[in-house]
C-alpha cells in the first residue's frame, strides 16, 4: 500500500522531531531538558558557547550544548571536520555593509541549507545555537521593526568548514530563517525574535500556524484547481477567519460546530454520509486525526475499516472533547494502494507504503522551483513517518514498489513535479493577501515548503495526492539523502540551492534599501527597466541626463539637466557636477551609469566625490578599442596565462594615411569598427586595401557628430580602427567582480552574422560550450578586465573562440546591454543592474559562487530594415507585447521607431523558452514563420544553426 500514515487500528504518536522542538503533546507536559546520552563522538567539550553579556540558565545552556553536539554529529555522519572554536578571537567586519544569512534551528532540520550557504556565500551562512546569541534592537527610522544583530555563531565555509565564532561588533542579519513551534527548547523565543524585523525573514509564527493547520492548508489545496488532495470530512470548533465562509471545495466537507456538547446526531449523520459518499473512491479505511497549531508535533491518529461507522463516530467524538477554539477533527480518506506492475520477478512479498517528500522553493519572480524528491519506503503494516525509514529517489522507491520502466517513472516525477510546484503558488498566493500583521512582519514571507504525497490512482492514473505541508521535515529527509555521500555528486544540486539563492537576492534587497544612488546618463527605451526594477528595490535615484525632456526626470528624487555629450570636457564636466551635487546637499551612497557615452565621466565624477569605481584610466582604457587590444598584447606575465594571449592585433585610424599604413600592418581580411562605437554600428568586414579606404570615407561623411547617430559614442569623435579578422563562434561574458575577484560570470552564445556587416542575429544563454570552452571564455573575460584595470563593476565583454583558444572583440566596461540583463535575470535570478548598484556602493554583491540557469532561452534580433512589414502587421509591438503578457515569447524593445537606416541597430529581440535549447530554438523557429520575421533575406534556421 502507498500511503503516508501509519497503519493498525490505533497509532498514537508523535511525529518526528520538527525544527528546534522536541516532540510533546499539546499544552506542555514535555520535559524542559534535552534528551542524554544521544551523541556517540570524540569531538572537543570544551568549546565557548557562552555568549558575553547574554547568561543562560541551566535548561537554555543544556539545549546549547544539545544542539553543538547535534551538529559535530551530523557532521561526522557527513565525513566533515569537526567544528574549530575561534571565538577566542572575536572576528571584526562591516556591520550592515556584508550579508548575513542566519539560522536559529536544529542542526540536522537545516543541515542541507547550511552547507550549501558555506558554498554559496562562504562564511556569511550562520548557525545560531541559542537565541541569547542573538539581539534584536530598535531600527531608527522604522517604528514597530527591529534590527537582528548577531554575537556568536558557527559560520560555514566551502568545503563543510565550520567555526565557531564570536562577532564584535555583532553581525547585523539581512536574512533570519528560524525553526518555529511551541515547546521546550527555543522555539517560543525564536517566534519572538522573527517578529517584525527589517531584515527578510523565511519564517513566522503567524505563517507558521498557518502552514501546519493542517484543515486550512487542506481546503487550499482542495479549492486550487487539480489539486489532488485525500476526500475530506472536518468538524471545526469555531474557526479562524480564513476557513470561515467562503465556496464549497471539491472532496472537502466542512461542518462548523456551534459546541462541543450535544453534537452525537450531527456527527453520526455526517459521518455515515462521508463514509458512503462517491468521495472515497475505493478507499477501504478512513483516518481521524485532530488538526490546529496546538497539535503540531503530535499525530494523534486513528484507523478505521470504512464500514465501522459507529466506531469513527465514537472516535470523533471521544477527540471533541479536546477540542479548542480554531481546532479541527478530520475524516479522512486512505489513499488505496495502486497496483504497480512488477513485469517478470517472483510474486511480491508483503505490499509497501511510500512517502514522497518534496521540497520547493520561491524563486526569482516568486515562482515556484521543485528543488528535490526523496521517498521513504516501508511495509504497508509498520508505521511509515518521517524519520522511519532512509531516503532514496523516487526511482529507486517505485522500482521497489514494482515500477521500473523508465517513461512510466518519468511521467510520475513530472506530475509530482508539477503537483509540488502548485502547492507552493498556493501558498504564495494565500500568503500575498495577508496584511504584514497576519504575516508576522513587513519582511515574512515563506520562501520554502515541504510537501508530503501519497501515491494512488485518480481515473486510471498514477497521481501524487497532497496531504500535508511542512517547513522542516523534507527539507531534513532531502538533507540526510545527500549526506549518504561525503561530498555532493557531480551535477547534483543540493535541495537547498535554490532556498539560499533566495536567500542572498533578498538580503541584497535588505543592504540596498533606501541607498541614495546618482545615474549619470538616462539611457534609451531599452533601459525603462532601470526606473521600475529602482522602484522595486526602494532605491533613491538622482540623474544626470543631457535631455532636459527625458521621460526618466519625473521618476527620480533629483534631476540634473547637464550635457554629458562633450566628451572632450569630461574632466571639467566631473568637476562642476561634482558642485552641483554638493550644492543640492546630495547625501550619496554610490554612482555609477550603464550608457556607454558617460562611463568615462562617471569614473571621473566618482573620484571626485570619494565614491567607489574603477579608475578613470581603466575606463579610458576599455573604452578606447585600439588602446584595449594594443595594451593587452603588451601584457605578457607573468601571471600566465597572460591576457596577450588573447588580444588580436590591430592598428588606430584617425586618416587616410592611417588607413593606407595599417593595410600594410594588418593581414585583409580585416574588421574595420568605429573607436568608440557601440551596437555594431559602422562595424564592416573588409576584404581589400580598396574597401578599407571606402569604408573609412564613408564613415567619416556619414557619422561625424552625436546628431548623426545619438548614443552610440559619436560625442568621442569618429576615429576608427582595423583590427584582424578572427575566425571562430562568438560569445558574450558578462562578469561581475569586486576587489578585482570574479563574483559571477554569465556565458552566451551568438549566431552568425549577415557579413559583411556584424549586426547581432540571434543569441542562446546559457552556452552551449562544453564546460572546459566555458572555463576559458570566462578566465580570458576577466583577465582582460584585469589587465586594463577594471577592477570593480558588472562588464560585458565580447569573445570569439577560435581553434586556438578565446580572442577578445572588445570589453564594454558597463552592464551587457540589449536583452543580457533580462535573461540573465529570468534564468539564473542574479539583477546585473542590482549587482552594479551594490559595487558602486561598495557593497560587495551578494550573488550565489555557482548560480544555475533554470531553463534555456533562444533569441532572435529584428531588424526595420529586413522587417519592417512584419513589424507594421504580424509582428506589431502590440502583438508581440501580448504574447510577452501570454509568456508565449520574451520580447526586449530596443528602439521606438520603426525608421530605417543605413547605419541600424536591432529593433528588438525576440525570444522563446524551453527545457533544453533545442526545445527553445524549434519553439523560436515556428514562432518567426508564424510572425513572418523568417524569410530567405533572413533565414532564422541559418542564424540558430550554431546552437545546434
Amino acid at each position: 500500500m502507498l500511503s503516508l500514515d501509519p497503519l493498525g487500528p490505533k497509532w498514537d504518536c508523535p511525529l518526528g522531531s520538527k525544527d528546534l522542538e522536541e516532540e510533546e503533546s499539546p499544552g506542555g507536559g514535555g520535559s524542559d531538558l534535552p534528551p542524554t546520552g544521544c551523541f556517540p563522538g570524540s569531538w572537543r567539550q570544551d568549546v565557548g558557547l557562552d555568549c558575553k553579556g547574554s547568561p543562560e540558565g541551566a535548561a537554555a545552556r543544556a539545549w546549547t550544548v544539545y544542539y553543538y553536539s547535534l551538529l559535530q554529529s551530523c557532521l561526522q555522519q557527513a565525513g566533515l571536520p569537526e567544528t574549530q572554536d575561534r571565538s577566542q578571537v572575536p572576528r571584526t567586519g562591516c556591520p550592515g555593509a556584508e550579508v548575513t544569512l542566519c539560522i536559529l534551528g536544529s542542526p540536522s532540520t537545516f543541515l542541507s541549507v547550511l552547507l550549501e550557504g558555506g558554498v554559496q556565500s562562504p562564511g556569511n551562512m550562520l548557525l545560531c545555537l541559542s537565541p541569547a546569541w542573538l539581539t534584536k534592537v530598535p531600527a531608527p527610522g522604522q517604528p514597530g521593526e527591529a534590527a537582528l544583530l548577531v554575537s556568536k555563531a558557527v559560520s560555514f565555509h566551502p568545503g563543510g568548514l565550520t567555526f565557531l565564532d564570536d562577532f564584535v561588533p555583532p553581525r547585523r542579519a539581512t536574512y533570519f530563517l528560524a525553526g518555529l513551534g511551541l515547546g521546550p527548547g527555543q522555539g517560543r523565543e525564536a517566534a519572538e525574535l522573527a517578529r517584525d524585523l527589517t531584515c527578510p525573514t523565511g519564517a513566522s509564527a503567524e505563517l507558521a500556524r498557518l502552514l501546519e493547520d493542517r484543515l486550512l492548508t487542506r481546503r487550499l489545496l482542495a479549492q486550487q484547481g487539480g489539486a489532488a488532495v485525500p476526500a475530506t470530512l472536518a468538524f471545526t470548533y469555531k474557526p479562524p477567519g480564513l476557513l470561515q465562509g467562503g465556496d464549497a471545495s471539491p472532496g472537502l466537507r466542512l461542518v462548523e460546530l456551534s459546541g462541543k456538547e450535544g453534537q452525537e446526531t450531527l456527527v453520526k449523520e455526517e459521518v455515515g454520509a462521508f463514509l458512503h459518499s462517491e468521495a472515497l473512491g475505493d478507499a477501504l479505511q478512513v483516518a481521524v486525526k485532530l488538526s490546529g497549531w496546538r497539535w503540531r508535533g503530535w499525530q494523534t491518529l486513528h484507523l478505521h475499516p470504512r464500514r465501522e461507522l459507529d466506531t469513527v463516530v465514537d472516535t470523533v467524538l471521544a477527540l471533541l472533547e479536546k477540542l479548542e477554539e480554531e481546532e479541527s477533527i478530520l475524516v479522512e480518506a486512505v489513499c488505496p494502494p495502486p497496483q504497480l506492475p512488477f513485469p517478470g520477478g517472483p510474486s511480491p512479498g508483503p505490499e509497501l507504503a511510500m512517502r514522497i517528500c518534496a521540497v520547493v522553493c520561491r524563486t526569482q519572480g516568486d515562482r515556484p522551483l521543485l528543488s528535490k524528491v526523496v521517498c521513504g519506503v516501508g511495509r504497508r503494516d509498520r508505521p511509515l513517518r518521517h524519520q522511519s525509514s532512509l531516503p532514496r529517489t523516487l526511482e529507486v522507491a517505485l522500482a521497489q514498489c514494482g515500477l521500473r520502466e523508465a517513461a512510466q517513472v518519468g511521467v510520475v516525477r513530472q506530475r509530482v513535479k508539477a503537483a509540488a510546484e502548485a502547492r507552493l503558488a498556493a501558498v504564495l498566493a494565500l500568503e500575498a493577501g495577508l496584511s504584514a500583521e497576519q504575516r508576522g512582519g513587513r519582511q515574512a514571507r515563506i520562501d520554502f515548503l515541504g510537501v508530503d504525497f501519497a501515491l494512488s490512482v485518480v481515473d486510471r492514473a498514477l497521481t501524487p495526492v497532497a496531504l500535508e505541508l511542512n517547513s522542516g521535515l523534507c527539507l531534513e529527509a532531502c538533507g540526510a539523502f545527500e549526506g549518504l555521500w561525503a561530498a555532493p555528486r557531480l551535477g547534483e544540486e543540493a535541495a537547498a540551492a535554490p532556498l539560499v539563492e533566495t536567500m542572498l537576492r533578498r538580503s541584497a534587497r535588505c543592504l540596498m534599501e533606501g541607498k541614495q544612488i546618482l545615474l549619470v546618463g538616462a539611457g534609451g527605451v531599452s533601459k525603462k527597466f532601470v526606473w521600475e526594477a529602482a522602484r522595486d528595490y526602494g532605491l533613491k535615484l538622482h540623474l544626470v541626463e543631457s535631455d532636459p525632456n527625458h521621460f526618466a526626470s519625473q521618476l527620480v528624487q533629483t534631476f540634473i539637466h547637464f550635457d554629458v555629450t562633450e566628451h572632450r570636457r569630461d574632466e571639467e564636466n566631473a568637476r562642476l557636477l561634482a558642485e552641483l551635487v554638493r550644492a543640492r546637499g546630495l547625501q550619496l551612497d554610490g554612482c555609477f551609469s550603464y550608457w556607454d557615452d558617460c562611463l568615462v565621466l562617471t569614473a571621473l565624477l566618482c573620484q571626485e566625490l570619494g565614491l567607489p569605481c574603477s579608475p578613470p584610466a581603466a575606463m579610458r582604457l576599455a573604452k578606447q578599442k585600439s588602446r584595449t587590444q594594443l595594451h593587452l598584447l603588451r601584457c605578457r606575465g607573468p601571471p600566465w596565462p597572460a591576457p596577450s594571449l588573447h588580444a588580436v592585433p590591430c592598428c588606430p585610424l584617425e586618416s587616410e594615411a592611417d588607413v593606407e599604413r595599417a593595410v600594410h600592418q594588418i593581414p585583409l581580411p580585416g574588421v574595420m569598427k568605429l573607436e568608440f562605437g557601440a551596437g555594431a554600428v559602422g562595424v564592416r568586414l573588409v576584404e581589400d586595401a580598396s574597401q578599407c579606404h571606402e569604408h573609412f570615407s564613408r564613415i567619416a561623411r556619414d557619422l561625424q557628430g552625436e546628431a548623426d547617430h545619438p548614443g552610440i559614442g559619436l560625442g568621442w569623435g569618429n576615429a576608427m580602427l582595423l583590427m584582424e579578422f578572427v575566425e571562430g563562434t562568438e560569445h558574450d561574458v558578462d562578469l561581475v567582480l569586486f576587489g578585482g575577484r570574479l563574483l559571477a560570470a554569465f556565458v552566451s552564445d551568438n549566431g552568425p552574422t549577415r557579413l559583411p556587416g556584424f549586426t547581432e542575429t540571434a543569441a542562446c544563454m546559457p552556452t552551449g560550450l562544453a564546460p572546459e570552452q566555458e572555463a576559458q571564455m570566462v578566465q580570458a573575460a576577466f583577465r582582460c578586465c584585469l589587465g586594463c584595470g577594471l577592477l570593480d563593476g558588472v562588464f560585458n565583454v565580447e569573445l570569439k573562440l577560435t581553434g586556438a583558444g578565446p580572442r577578445l572583440i572588445e570589453i564594454n566596461p558597463r552592464m551587457g546591454g540589449f536583452y543580457l540583463r533580462d535573461w540573465i535575470l529570468e534564468l539564473y535570478g542574479v539583477d546585473l543592474l542590482l549587482a552594479a548598484a551594490m559595487v558602486a556602493c561598495g557593497l560587495r554583491p551578494a550573488l550565489p559562487t555557482h548560480p544555475r540557469a533554470r531553463g534555456h532561452l533562444v533569441g532572435i534580433m529584428c531588424l526595420v530594415s529586413q522587417h519592417l512589414q512584419a513589424l507594421s502587421s504580424t509582428a506589431s509591438h502590440e502583438t508581440l507585447q501580448a504574447m510577452h503578457d501570454q509568456g508565449l515569447l520574451r520580447l526586449n524593445l530596443l528602439e521606438e521607431a520603426l525608421v530605417p537606416g543605413e547605419y541600424e541597430e536591432p529593433y528588438c529581440s525576440v525570444a522563446c523558452a524551453g527545457p533544453s535549447p533545442a526545445e527553445a530554438r524549434h519553439r523560436l523557429l515556428g514562432l518567426c514563420q508564424g510572425l513572418g520575421i523568417d524569410g530567405p533575406n533572413y533565414p532564422v534556421a541559418h542564424f540558430l544553426s550554431h546552437f545546434k
